[in-house]
Order: structure tokens, then C-alpha cells, then sequence
């Protein structure tokens, strides 16, 4: 079934597109008509891709793997921001920092910077600092969290990327494909298609479309998540019936040894005492050297 209708998406207003003059040819195949010099949009054809789109994003985060969420357009960084939070995934809606994928580890240098900021801010030697030291520290660390804090438990590259307005956002949709990293993104009629590898044709510039697709994607991650905890569950309590089935078996062989130990015991006693049975019963120490006498002892002759 599709996670979104037709309607939805009109009253949304997800079928406008950009003016005929803007158009990148590469859109023809999502573009259905030209109206007043304005192109509209398929959205028959946004319905299949917001599905193809939802369904590889819930299979990546099934596997445990995050996606950043990339939307730094006026309209829509509160409701990017919104709607990522409830999932708790890394977002980017102030500004695109410059290598942010290429060089991570530049950024990861700055997190772990604002993390000892706030370690050092919660110390008892922060009071005895100058009145402006402490005043430039925390604007630092307002810029840090202005700038990096709704990635801050970003630790590795994401494996994904949804991408809003590709034309705005360029720098980080070069970044991504230079790191073979898969890229989502709202596309519109002035956008190429080609750049990214699940593209979603629909109107980037109205407010409503953009939190209409975006509560798609996110339900979609939220659907995968679900499934991760249920498998993870279903393998712990897998993992136990085996623990305690092993349990039981191990006790199972451990009585079978005592009895077996229990009968070799007996056994081996028996071998002990058969010498002494052959020997007629006589079970009396003699001394070395000596040797029982054959035949009958001899009596007195008459």
C-alpha cells in the first residue's frame, strides 16, 4: 500500500514546480504538464518514489545505521528539525560545514572540543577564571552547539544522506558522492535528478510538501527501528532458551559420569579381589621369600 495518496499530496502542494525558463531538462521524465509558464509535477510518479524511498531508508535503519538529515532553507529547518528529533538522528540546519564528510575527523575534533567546554563550564574552576574568559567560552560554546550540536552523537559517517533542495544543498550532495554514500533528496523542476540516487520529485519551496514527505521518511525510520528491537529481542530470548537447554544438557552428562564412575569403582574392586578367591581364601601375609607349600602337609609315619 502507499504511504501517501494523491490528494495528500495536491493539497500539499507538492505539484508545483519552478518556472518554465528554470526547468533542468533532466526532469522531463517527472514533469506532467506546463501551466501559466509553470511546470507541474507527476504526482503519480511522487507517489512511487516517496515509496521506493521509504522502503530503502527503513532497511537502512533496521541495520543499526544512522542518516543525516541536511535542510538549511528557511521554510523548512524547524520542520526538519521536528520531525528528526522523534528519531533521534543527526540533522544539519544552520549551515553546511565545509568537508563535514570529507574530513570528519576535523569535525569530530570540534565535538569533543564542546564536550570539554561543558565538562570545564561544570567544574569548580571555571569561577576562578576572569569574567571575560568565561563570557568568550561560552560564546564559543554557543557557536559550537549553534553550528554541530544536533550532531554531536554523530561518531561515524552516516550511510545515508536526505538531502532537502539539492541546488542549495550542492556541497553536501558533492561530498556524498565522493564518499559513495546513498543520498535522498526532494527534487524539484529546476534539480537534477541524476545526482542523487533516490530522488523524490515534489515542490522543495512550500512548507507543507516538505513536511508532508519528510513525516513519510521519518515513519519509515521509526518502522525500522521497530523491527531492529523486535529482532533484537527475539534473539535474546533465543539466546536463553539455548543457554538454559545447554544447562540441563550439561546435567544430564554429569549424572551419566557419576554413574558410570560409580560402576568402574565397583568393578575395579571386584577385579582386586579375585587373586585372594583363586588362592583357595587364604588372604594371610607371608613373608618374602617364602612359597606356599604343594600338596598336603606331611604327617607323623606310623
Amino acid at each position: 500500500m502507499a504511504r501517501t495518496t494523491f490528494d495528500e499530496l495536491l493539497d500539499a502542494g507538492s505539484h508545483f514546480g519552478h518556472l518554465k525558463r528554470k526547468w533542468n531538462p533532466n526532469m522531463a521524465p517527472y514533469i506532467f504538464m506546463e501551466r501559466n509558464g509553470i511546470h507541474i509535477i507527476d504526482l503519480y510518479k511522487t507517489i512511487a518514489k516517496i515509496d521506493e524511498a521509504a522502503a530503502a531508508m527503513k532497511q537502512i535503519t533496521k541495520s543499526g545505521k544512522k542518516v543525516l538529515f541536511v535542510a538549511t532553507k528557511k521554510q523548512a529547518k524547524e520542520i526538519v528539525a521536528d520531525h528528526v528529533k522523534s528519531v533521534a538522528m543527526p540533522y544539519v540546519t544552520e549551515r553546511w560545514p565545509g568537508g563535514m564528510l570529507t574530513n570528519f575527523a576535523t569535525i569530530r575534533k570540534a565535538v569533543r572540543k564542546m564536550s570539554s567546554i561543558d565538562k570545564l563550564m561544570s567544574s569548580p574552576s571555571f569561577e576562578n577564571i576572569s569574567k571575560r574568559e568565561r563570557l568568550q567560552i561560552a560564546r564559543e560554546r554557543a557557536k559550537l552547539e549553534k553550528n554541530l550540536g544536533s550532531i554531536a552523537d554523530l561518531s561515524r559517517l552516516p550511510a545515508a544522506l536526505f538531502v532537502v533542495d539539492i541546488v542549495k544543498e550542492h556541497i553536501a550532495v558533492a561530498e556524498a558522492r565522493k564518499l559513495n554514500i546513498p543520498t535522498f533528496a526532494i527534487v524539484d523542476t529546476n534539480s537534477d535528478p541524476n545526482l542523487v540516487d533516490f530522488p523524490i520529485p515534489a515542490n522543495d519551496d512550500a512548507s507543507k510538501s516538505i513536511s508532508l514527505i519528510v513525516g513519510k521518511m521519518v515513519q519509515a525510520i521509526e518502522e525500522g527501528l521497530m523491527e531492529r528491537k523486535i529482532d533484537r529481542d527475539k534473539r535474546a530470548e533465543e539466546d536463553r532458551e539455548e543457554g538454559a537447554s545447554g544447562r540441563l544438557d550439561r546435567d544430564f552428562d554429569l549424572d551419566e559420569d557419576e554413574d558410570e564412575d560409580a560402576v568402574g569403582g565397583t568393578e575395579r574392586l571386584r577385579a582386586k579381589a579375585t587373586p585372594a578367591d583363586e588362592a583357595g581364601g587364604d588372604s594371610r601375609s607371608r613373608k618374602p621369600g617364602t612359597r606356599k607349600p604343594l600338596g598336603k602337609k606331611p604327617g607323623p609315619r606310623k
